[in-house]
C-alpha cells in the first residue's frame, strides 16, 4: 500500500478536470483526542488551505520548495484513528516531488513548511485529500478505503529534502 498515496492522488488529480472537489462534511477540528491523546495539548498551526498540523520535533535540515525531491516517512489514520496506510509495510520512505501533484493537496501546501527531519501530526481537510472521490478498495470495488469527504490524519517524518 505504499504507493496507494501516490498513485491515487494523481488518479484524483487528473480525474474529471474542471471540478472541483466537494466541501468536507466532516469536522473542520483535529481528530478526536482520544484517538490521538499526545496532541491534545499542542495548538496546530494552519495553513492558508487549512491544513493544521503541530511539530513532534523540529527538523535542523533544508525547507522543500516546489519541485524538491523529498523522502517522508508516514502513517495516515482515517478520524476514527483507524490506520489506512503506512509507509512502515514496505520498510522504507515514499519520495516524490513537492508541488507537482505526486501527492495529495494537503502534502503540497504543509511540507514546504517543514525542515528536513522534522516529526508532525497533520490534520487534513477531505477537499486536500481525496475529496469527494474518496478511495475504492481495490480488492471489493463496492468498499471504500478513504470514505468520499473523509478529513484524514497522518504521522509524517521528513527524512531528507534535495
Amino acid at each position: 500500500m505504499l504507493g496507494l498515496l501516490l498513485a491515487l492522488a494523481v488518479a484524483v488529480a487528473h480525474a474529471q478536470p474542471g471540478t472541483k472537489p466537494a466541501v468536507p462534511t466532516t469536522p473542520s477540528a483535529p481528530a478526536t483526542t482520544t484517538a490521538f491523546p499526545d496532541s491534545a495539548h499542542l495548538t496546530p498551526q494552519t495553513t492558508r488551505g487549512g491544513v493544521r498540523f503541530v511539530f513532534h520535533e523540529r527538523g535542523a535540515g533544508a525547507q522543500a520548495r516546489p519541485g524538491s525531491r523529498v523522502a517522508v516517512r508516514y502513517t495516515g489514520f482515517l478520524p476514527d484513528g483507524h490506520i489506512f496506510d503506512a509507509t512502515a509495510a514496505s520498510g522504507g520512505p515514499i519520495r516524490f516531488r513537492v508541488g507537482r501533484q505526486e501527492v495529495i493537496a494537503g502534502w503540497d501546501e504543509l511540507l514546504p513548511l517543514l525542515p528536513a527531519g522534522s516529526r508532525v501530526r497533520a490534520w487534513i481537510p477531505a477537499a486536500l485529500a481525496y475529496g469527494a472521490t474518496g478511495v475504492r478498495d481495490p480488492d471489493d470495488y463496492t468498499r471504500y478505503l478513504i470514505p468520499p469527504n473523509t478529513a484524514l490524519v497522518f504521522e509524517l517524518q521528513v527524512v531528507s529534502v534535495r
